[in-house]
């Protein structure tokens, strides 16, 4: 449903644009046409002042050079440079082509190749021109009047307008180029530009580098001094503080705490396990005599005692099964057995001794260390707070010494590097004396010279059809006065130069009877010249007339202007004049009350008129003059004396009573009115005129002067019937009418124009 709503839309879209492209072109021939001349004139111009340049200019050479900005750095040391590499990106190779157009680098090719003697530089140019400007400029300042410095300048100026430096899209070549009136001198000077642009580059590495080096040799003479005081004084505090290091970054007094803590731990281990044997082997004495510890083991005596036991308390076992445990013998066993006992318990009491020694060496042995580990932690401690202090000159002196170190390595690379320097740019095409002149070129110099011709002449072209502000076509009639244009008319006063009118021209034959005169040959052209475009057009003002009175009452028509000579006059006779000859009843009356001139030129003797019809003095038939060839009655207007209220009379109620009378006895009252610019009375005049016709002079008539003339006419263009574009020039109107130019020239459209 959407689509079938907006296709008439679409539809409407495109035809409106193919119309807005089919006229377009049309329009482009007609102003091409209307501007011929002057385009013609300019780009003409154009290419004489090209052929000039060509002629006085010298031909001149460009030879170009190419560089690189080479990103990989060649370090033959293999070591960081003094002065840091710059990074290159698009910003660096953009920095270096700004350094090459630079004053110090052609400075220094103008110095090495004396080219502030050379006159191509410090002369006034090559050509006629230049010629003509050297003997000028030597009669008014001598040659040896000029100084050194003003010929450098002079060089230098010359010098930049010639050169040419460019990257070579985002790589990191750059082309240098330069312009000379010598092929050889070209090439000689691109080439001298890169060597200087490298010398620069290594000059400007070299002295950097120097004075790094000098600032680093008197950074390096107070680093040492430094250096060494820090050391000394770390010393000096050692020794104060009886701080001694005993190897491996450690000090004496933390290497003794270190031994005699360990050795306490020892000491502790062996006094604990020397009462835990002390501890077992009391117990065994007192509660278990069988029982036995490690040491005893090891002991013969108390082996042998053990087995003579065990011997014993077997036999002890044996006779006592067999003969009873009171058996003599079993008792002196049992003895036996119990001195044995005795023994064992004073051998584990002897052991029981030793342990109790050992166990008391211990802990004596373990007291003294612990005194001996308190002293030592004192004295660390005592250490420990010198230790902070000797920390920040110990860190003190590191810091100057790697200063130092530092600094004396870099001073070191620095006077290696002024030795050797290196830059990133190097040539890797030398600039050749070119084969063929770069300019002028006489071709691409002829076409830019028409091209800047033919672009100014349709400027300024353009510029007129702006700064024309008369009307020039019936569309600017209809877009800017929003009226209908209902005809043009040919300038037939310019026509009538070439020939002479031909056709009747009726003349007063009867004596006393008042009878038009036909003085000017316009009046007669719809009568003479009925085929022509002059009578064809007066017939469109009266199809559109015949229109409007189907749509109202319009008998009464009336004929202005915006400023006088326009031809409203001329237009209202032949409209009269026309429609009289097809049979109507008309009546033309001159209501131009501030200058009849309608009245002067085909009444000239008329005594009274529309004043004195108005006022009832005479009667319309006393006055009214007639046309014996088209029947046409005229109303003059007879002023003896100029009439300052002109719009008074045409605002009375006679003249209105008068016009009533007209539309009554006439099928048409055509009215010949005064201007709009220059008085009011058209203003007063709705209630006397139905309609009125607006002439328009082509290319005369300015645009404001009638839009200011017609804002202040409202009844004019309300009851307006159309404007008429009056005198035009066919010839030059068809270059503005786009779409009516074949119409105005067919040669068909010819055939039924047999007057013109």
């Amino acid at each position: 449903m959407l689509q079938i709503n907006n296709a008439p839309r679409i539809a409407a879209a495109d035809e409106q644009q193919q119309q807005s492209r089919a006229s377009s072109y049309p329009a482009f021939l007609g102003f091409v046409r209307r501007q011929l001349s002057i385009i013609a004139v300019v780009t003409l111009l154009s290419l004489v002042l090209a052929v000039v340049y060509l002629i006085n200019a010298s031909p001149s050479f460009t030879a170009q050079a190419t560089m690189i900005i080479d990103t990989r750095k060649s370090n033959l040391f293999q070591q960081q440079a003094i002065i840091g590499d710059i990074q290159v990106d698009s910003a660096t190779v953009e920095s270096q082509v700004e350094v090459i157009r630079s004053e110090n680098i052609a400075l220094a090719v103008i110095k090495d190749l004396r080219l502030a003697d050379d006159p191509e530089f410090v002369g006034p140019g090559g050509g006629l021109v230049g010629s003509l400007i050297g003997t000028v400029s030597s009669w008014l300042e001598p040659e040896n009047a000029r100084s050194e410095t003003d010929k450098l300048r002079t060089a230098a100026n010359t010098f930049a307008t010639r050169l040419n430096v460019k990257r070579v899209g985002l790589t990191y070549i750059i082309e240098i180029s330069f312009r000379s009136y010598n092929a050889a001198r070209a090439a000689q000077i691109a080439n001298a530009v890169a060597e200087a642009y490298i010398t620069d580059q290594l000059d400007a590495k070299y002295q950097a580098t120097q004075r790094a080096s000098v600032w680093l040799l008197a950074r390096i003479s107070e680093l040492r001094s430094q250096a060494s005081d820090s050391e000394r004084a770390v010393v000096d505090f050692k020794t104060k503080n009886n701080i001694v290091n005993s190897g491996g970054g450690r000090l004496m007094g933390e290497q003794q705490l270190s031994e005699i803590n360990t050795q306490l731990i020892l000491a502790r281990g062996q006094t604990a396990e020397a009462k835990a044997r002390l501890d077992r082997i009391n117990e065994i004495v007192s509660a278990e005599p069988d029982a036995t510890v490690t040491d005893t083991l090891h002991s013969e005596v108390i082996t042998k005692l053990r087995q003579q036991y065990l011997e014993l308390k077997a036999r002890e076992a044996d006779w006592s099964a067999r003969y009873g445990a009171g058996h003599l013998a079993a008792v002196q066993l049992r003895d036996q057995m119990q001195e044995i006992r005795h023994s064992i318990s004073d051998e584990l009491m002897r052991y029981a001794q030793t342990y109790k020694s050992d166990y008391e060496i211990a802990k004596q042995r373990e007291k003294a260390l612990e005194k001996g580990l308190s002293s030592v932690v004192s004295d660390s401690q005592m250490t420990d707070q010198a230790q902070v202090a000797l920390r920040d000159l110990e860190s003190s002196a590191q810091t100057y010494r790697t200063l130092y170190n530092s600094f004396l390595q870099r001073y070191t690379e620095s006077v290696q590097q002024q030795s050797f320097p290196t830059t990133e740019a190097r040539v890797i095409t030398s600039a050749s004396a070119p084969l063929y002149k770069s300019s002028p070129k006489p071709t691409l110099t002829m076409l830019v010279a028409g091209f800047l011709g033919l672009g100014l002449g349709l400027g300024l072209g353009r510029l007129r059809d702006l700064s024309d502000r008369t009307f020039r076509s019936s569309d600017q009639v209809e877009t800017i006065l929003e009226v209908n244009c209902i005809g043009i008319l040919p300038d037939m006063d310019a026509a009538r130069t070439a020939k002479v009118p031909g056709g009747p021209i009726a003349t007063a034959t009867t004596v006393g009877e008042r009878v038009i005169s036909h003085q000017s040959p316009l009046y007669s052209e719809v009568l003479n010249s009925p085929f022509s475009r002059y009578t064809e057009g007066v017939r469109a003002i009266k199809v559109a007339i015949d229109l409007a009175m189907m749509q109202q009452s319009s008998r009464v028509i009336g004929v202005t202007s915006t400023l006088p000579n326009e031809g409203k006059s001329t237009i209202a006779v032949s409209l009269a004049r026309l429609i009289a000859q097809g049979g109507a009843k008309v009546i033309l009356v001159d209501a131009d009350l501030r200058n009849p001139s309608l009245t002067r030129r085909i009444s000239p003797g008329a005594k009274s008129g529309l004043i004195e019809v108005a006022q009832g003095t005479v009667k319309l038939a006393d006055v009214k003059w007639r046309d014996p060839i088209s029947n046409l009655e005229f109303l003059p207007a007879v002023l003896s004396t100029r009439i300052a209220h002109t719009n008074e009379i045409l605002a009375s109620e006679e003249m209105k009573q008068l016009f009533i009378d007209l539309k009554a006895a006439y099928e048409y009252v055509i009215v010949d009115l005064s201007p709009l610019a220059p008085v009011i009375d058209v203003r007063i005049t709705e209630p006397l005129i139905d309609s009125y016709v607006f002439v328009i002079e082509w290319g005369q008539t300015k645009i404001d002067a009638v839009e200011h003339a017609l804002s202040d006419a409202t009844n004019v263009v309300g009851n307006m019937v159309g404007a008429v574009l009056n005198k035009a020039n066919m010839t030059t109107l068809s270059r503005y009418e786009a779409y009516k130019g074949s119409y105005y020239k067919n040669k068909y459209y010819s055939r039924y124009h047999h007057g013109e």
